[in-house]
This record gives C-alpha cells, sequence and structure tokens, in this order.
C-alpha cells in the first residue's frame, strides 16, 4: 500500500511563498504521474500542477502560472510545489495525487488519479 503524505502547509502573508512536499511511503512506488489538486471552502476542487513521471511534461492552471513550480526528486518519491507571490484566493486545503496508470501524462482531470493525500492547508492573509 503506498501513502502519499502533504507538508509544508501553513499561514503566509500575500506576497509570501510557501513549498510544499509530497512523500510516497510504504511498497515501491510504481511509474506515476503526479498533481497537486486544491479545493477552497464552497468551491469544487481544481487542479493547480501536474508533472509527468519523466519529469518532461508539466501542466499549470492559469491563474498560478508564472507563480508556481512543480517539481520531483531524483528518486521520484517525493514531489515539490513552490508557491510564490502568493495571493488570498490561493488559500485552499492542498491536495497530492499519483496516476499509475497512465504515468507519462500530466493529467489535470481529477479522475485521472488513483491515489491521494489527505491535504494540508494553506492560509494566505491579506
Amino acid at each position: 500500500q503506498v501513502e502519499l503524505v502533504e507538508s509544508g502547509g501553513g499561514l503566509v502573508q500575500a506576497g509570501g511563498s510557501l513549498r510544499l512536499s509530497c512523500a510516497a511511503s510504504g511498497r515501491t512506488f510504481s511509474p506515476a504521474g503526479m498533481g497537486w489538486f486544491r479545493q477552497a471552502p464552497g468551491k469544487e476542487r481544481e487542479n493547480v500542477a501536474a508533472i509527468s513521471w519523466s519529469e518532461r511534461s508539466t501542466n499549470f492552471a492559469a491563474s498560478v502560472k508564472g507563480r508556481f513550480t512543480i517539481s520531483r526528486d531524483n528518486a521520484k518519491t517525493t514531489m515539490y510545489l513552490q508557491m510564490n507571490s502568493l495571493k488570498p484566493e490561493d488559500t485552499a486545503v492542498y491536495y497530492c495525487a499519483a496516476d499509475t496508470a497512465l504515468p507519462f501524462v500530466p493529467f489535470q482531470d481529477e479522475d485521472e488519479y488513483n491515489l491521494w493525500g489527505q491535504g494540508t492547508q494553506v492560509t494566505v492573509s491579506s
């Protein structure tokens, strides 16, 4: 059983930065595309960024493009989301997810992902 555990969330002022991590633990982690999603109160969960297993392909939501970057460590067991120039509208619970079925495509559709973390809260104050 593979588990995904997010960390790095917290409270930050507008204009600040945070770095989220998503660590995969458990049995050997299969090749997997991975993504970050977020859900704000009263809103649907949305994709923020996604990265393929090879790291050659990434996708970003228009609202975060240019401010957020997504990466993985060399062992491909940890994924990161570097969030800069944070805005109050970035406030949400952030989830990481893994897609082991089609790992070379950075999907933005949450239905493509079969493993999910528990989420970490990010709050941006104005």
